[in-house]
């Protein structure tokens, strides 16, 4: 980023119809319910700010500080988040569909009940975040970092291979069909989830909670399933998997 474009973006006013007024987040990082589609805030400082239901579809906001922002049932479908810092940000029920957030900071954030349909979250930073009830079909996970995030309820029927999910809360969560080779999901609760026909090749399940879950389909070659809590297990094919107990394998 050279001083010029940093320096036209930090000083950037622009005239929002949404709010009536001018916004400029040097002088007032706060704008809820603003209308800021497609916006230029590459690098902002907005840390702290109040942005509750606004619509910043289509904006530029990768490197930006978003810690502890306030983006609840805001607008953020096909935004550029790019290496930003949403650490501890309130994103609850909103919009980030089709949004683009490799390698972003999502740790200890707030994405209760988001739309993430599409999304492109890889290698992203989200552990210990709150996705319960949040829909992520189809969306871009590989090497995303979810450790010990709340994925309960959460729609998961994407790709998550590589992904860090150890000891995430997954119960309920609906992974039909997902990827998930070479995902760790050790430590892991995934009771009453549906991963059928997911992939599941090479996964690390080292102790995880796979009670009642439906693997109707589900590839499990090579997936280390040592430890792990079969109980209730739901038309499962445990072949080529490692460390089976033996009481769950067909006699």
């Amino acid at each position: 980023m050279n001083d010029r474009l940093l320096a036209i973006t930090t000083i950037l006013l622009l005239v929002i119809s949404g709010c009536g007024q001018s916004y400029n987040p040097e002088r007032d990082k706060n704008c809820p319910a603003c209308d800021l589609i497609g916006v230029q805030l590459e690098s902002a400082n907005l840390s702290g700010a109040n942005l509750n239901g606004t619509n910043l579809s289509g904006a530029n906001l990768s490197y930006a500080d978003f810690t502890e922002a306030n983006l609840a049932g805001a607008n953020l479908s096909g935004v550029k988040l790019y290496e930003a810092d949403l650490t501890g940000a309130n994103m609850s029920e909103s919009n980030m569909s089709e949004a683009y957030l490799p390698l972003a900071k999502l740790s200890m954030s707030n994405l209760y009940g988001a739309d993430l349909l599409y999304a492109d979250l890889s290698h992203a930073d989200l552990a210990g975040a709150n996705l319960s009830g949040a829909k992520l079909t189809q969306a871009k996970l590989t090497g995303a970092n979810f450790t010990g995030a709340n994925l309960s309820g959460a729609d998961l029927t994407a790709d998550l291979s590589r992904a860090n999910l150890t000891k995430a809360i997954l119960t309920e969560a609906i992974m039909v069909g997902a990827f998930l080779t070479g995902a760790d999901l050790s430590g892991a609760d995934l009771s009453g989830a549906d991963l059928a026909w997911a992939d599941l090749t090479g996964a690390n399940l080292t102790d995880a909670n796979l009670s009642g879950v439906k693997l109707k389909a589900a590839i499990l070659t090579e997936a280390n399933l040592y430890g792990a809590d079969l109980d209730g297990v739901i038309a499962a094919n445990f072949t080529g998997a490692l460390n089976v107990p033996e009481k769950y394998l067909k006699r």
